[in-house]
């Protein structure tokens, strides 16, 4: 017995297009990272392109291009939130331009381990990006040859890059400047910080940005706080802070650190907000949902991740450059974990 069926045929362009309501060319604007596209439209086609599972054919566009159709990440790290989306934000605009994306793992910042990093990129060709938000990836992105195209992720850069520098950034200066502002604003003398690591060794940029607000308000400076990457070095640093009991608010460079602050004072019998006001970074999934919430600042990664695409896919396609460029502007979120000192409450 013979049995019939239907066999569904592959999404085209302009079925995409038809989903999306756009037209077909917008929606090989969004393919091929084109900067003009509005950030809703290039949402609902690549939504589109999700939901009726539609990609190119890349093999097919690899010999007809003869080019490799392909782009590895350098990076130290793919579990962290701020990595892990801008991960997410390259493979979206990757796989709607139909390239395949490829990890290339730093194991350290030794000469030898990022040379060899480096050299299994360029051998797989195409293009890279460099996560350069510590010293390994810093180091990667002055080792990638002149001839391989590559965009660096960055911290935000002392001065604006000249065009020969393929670089994406966010405004973390900004955003620490912001945050800083606020916790002054609720009536706190002064604000400690607990500080991530510099991707160059030197003062980093929201290290710089909390600097400049005390500066401005003519607050006290206290001395940085080293708290690393996670959650158990905001531990020891909340630990250290809860003894002093003129310290009334604290800004973390992320909202792992954040975390291990609050558990910190919370041991310490020092209730946040009431006695002491907690800020992070980042605005990571969890943070509002701990108890109490948490003030942070929210940073578009997948957006940065994706634009570090579009850039790295204009040069490959040989198509004109944007100048180097933040990518849109941090936002403060007010939770529950800052509020007045309690002199003031």
């Amino acid at each position: 017995m013979h049995v019939t069926g239907h066999t569904r045929h592959p999404a085209s362009i302009r079925d995409v297009a038809t989903a999306a309501g756009v037209s077909y060319q917008t929606v090989s604007r969004v393919i091929n990272g084109h900067p003009s596209v509005r950030p809703a439209t290039r949402d609902r086609v690549l939504a589109a392109i999700d939901d009726l599972g539609f990609r190119r054919n890349a093999t097919a566009l690899a010999l007809a291009s003869g080019r490799s159709r392909a782009v590895t990440v350098l990076t130290v790290n793919t579990t962290h939130h701020g990595y892990a989306s801008l991960l997410q934000g390259v493979e979206v605009a990757a796989r709607a331009a139909s390239y395949a994306v490829g990890i290339g793992v730093l194991e350290s910042d030794e000469e030898a381990a990022v040379a060899a990093g480096v050299q299994r990129a360029a051998d797989v060709g195409g293009g890279v990006i460099v996560i350069a938000y510590d010293p390994a990836g810093v180091r990667a992105l002055g080792a990638v040859p002149a001839e391989l195209p590559v965009v660096g992720v960055v911290e935000t850069p002392q001065a604006p890059p000249g065009g020969d520098r393929p670089w994406v950034w966010t405004d973390d200066r900004e955003a620490a400047y912001e945050a800083t502002r606020h916790l002054l604003s609720l009536g706190h003398e002064t604000v400690h910080y607990v500080a991530i690591p510099s991707s160059t060794r030197r003062t980093s940029a929201r290290t710089s940005g909390w600097r400049r607000a005390l500066r401005e308000a003519g607050a006290t400076e206290p001395r940085p706080v080293q708290g690393g990457w996670g959650p158990e070095g905001g531990h020891s640093a909340g630990l250290r802070l809860a003894r002093n009991p003129a310290v009334t608010a604290i800004l973390c460079g992320n909202d792992e650190l954040a975390l291990g602050v609050l558990r910190a004072l919370h041991e310490c019998g020092r209730p946040v907000p009431g006695e002491v006001s907690v800020a992070g970074f980042d605005d990571a999934p969890h943070s509002a949902y701990l108890t109490p919430s948490l003030t942070t600042v929210r940073l578009d990664f997948t957006g940065l991740g994706r634009a570090a695409f579009a850039l790295l896919h204009g040069m490959l396609e040989g198509a004109a450059q944007d100048a180097p460029r933040p990518v849109r502007a941090p936002e403060l979120v007010v939770r529950e974990s800052s509020g007045p000192p309690p002199a003031i409450a």
